[in-house]
C-alpha cells in the first residue's frame, strides 16, 4: 500500500476517503491522523482564497486543535470552514468535518503574525538521528488497518512501553492529485503518536484519543514526521500522549492527545 492517496476530491468541500485512510481500532472507520491532515489542506486552500480577495495579512498557522465528536465511519466527508475571530496579527478559525450530515471532528485554528525573531530564538531543543541512518520498524505488528500499513516507521532507539521516538513518512498523497502544502503532510501523521508507544497491548486495552493539540514554534518542512512520544495511564481511566514534534532540522513544537482507557470487551 505505498501508492495512490489517502483520499479523492468528490466537489470544493467533500472528499472520499480510500482504504489507506483505515483506522486501527476497526477498519470500518477512518484514522483521525490522516483526517487531520486533510483539514489542514481545506484550511490551506481557505486562506489562499482570501489571499486570492486581496486579504493577505501574512498569519501562519500556530495551534491547531481536533476535537473527535463521533464515530470517524471511512465514508464521504464534508469540510466547512469559518472564521471566529478576525484580526491582523491574530485569527482564530474553525474547520468542521461531517459525515452522514452529522459533525464528527471539530478543529479550532489559531493564526498568529509572522516576523524575524531569529535574534532571540532558542530553547527548542536538540535534533533527532536523521531517519536516514534508521531501519524500518512494521507498525503493523501492533496495530491493523491501511492507515498504518502506509507507513514508513524507522525507530530512533526500540520502543518501550510508554516511551518511543521515530520518525514517520508515506509514500501516498494526502489528497489525490492535488499539491499539499508540507504542514498539511507533516500533521497527516501526528496523531500516529498515539499507537507508537503502547503501554498495553491494543488486543487486550483499549486507550483511543479523543483530541489531538498541535502547537508549533516553527513550521515543519521536509517529508519526515518526527515523534518523540511518551504516554501515561492514569489510575481513574484517563491517560495523556505527549509528544516532541521534529523535523530532520529539529524541533518544532509539541503535540496532546487525552486518552480515554478501559478493557477490551471479553
Amino acid at each position: 500500500m505505498n501508492t495512490g492517496s489517502y483520499f479523492e476530491r468528490i466537489d470544493d468541500h467533500r472528499y472520499k476517503p480510500t482504504p489507506h485512510a483505515g483506522g486501527a481500532w476497526d477498519a470500518d472507520e477512518m484514522h483521525v491522523s490522516p483526517l487531520a491532515g486533510l483539514v489542514v489542506h481545506a484550511l490551506d486552500r481557505h486562506l489562499a482564497r482570501d489571499r486570492d480577495r486581496g486579504r493577505d495579512n501574512g498569519l501562519v498557522l500556530s495551534r491547531i486543535s481536533f476535537d473527535i465528536l463521533g464515530r470517524l465511519a471511512l465514508d464521504e466527508c464534508e469540510i466547512r470552514i469559518g472564521t471566529l475571530r478576525p484580526g491582523r496579527t491574530i485569527e482564530l478559525v474553525e474547520a468542521v468535518v461531517h459525515i452522514a450530515g452529522r459533525p464528527v471532528v471539530q478543529a479550532r485554528a489559531w493564526l498568529l503574525a509572522s516576523g524575524d525573531t531569529a535574534a532571540v530564538a532558542g530553547g527548542a531543543g536538540d535534533r533527532l538521528t536523521p531517519p536516514d541512518a534508521l531501519g524500518s520498524w512494521p507498525l503493523t505488528s501492533v496495530w491493523p488497518g491501511g492507515y498504518i500499513a502506509s507507513l514508513d516507521v524507522r525507530p530512533v532507539a526500540p520502543p518501550e512501553p510508554g516511551r518511543a521516538t521515530v520518525w514517520l513518512t508515506t509514500g501516498l498523497d494526502l489528497v489525490a492529485g492535488e499539491p499539499v502544502s508540507p504542514l498539511a503532510s507533516y500533521v497527516a501523521l501526528v496523531d500516529t503518536a498515539n499507537g507508537i508507544a503502547v503501554r498495553r497491548p491494543p488486543s487486550a486495552w483499549m486507550f483511543p484519543n479523543v483530541d489531538l493539540t498541535v502547537h508549533l514554534h516553527r513550521r515543519p518542512e521536509g517529508r519526515w514526521t518526527g515523534l518523540d512520544t511518551t504516554v501515561v495511564f492514569g489510575p481513574t481511566g484517563q491517560g495523556v500522549t505527549s509528544t516532541v514534534l521534529h523535523d530532520t532540522a529539529g524541533p518544532v513544537g509539541h503535540a496532546q492527545q487525552i486518552l480515554t482507557i478501559r478493557p477490551q470487551p471479553s
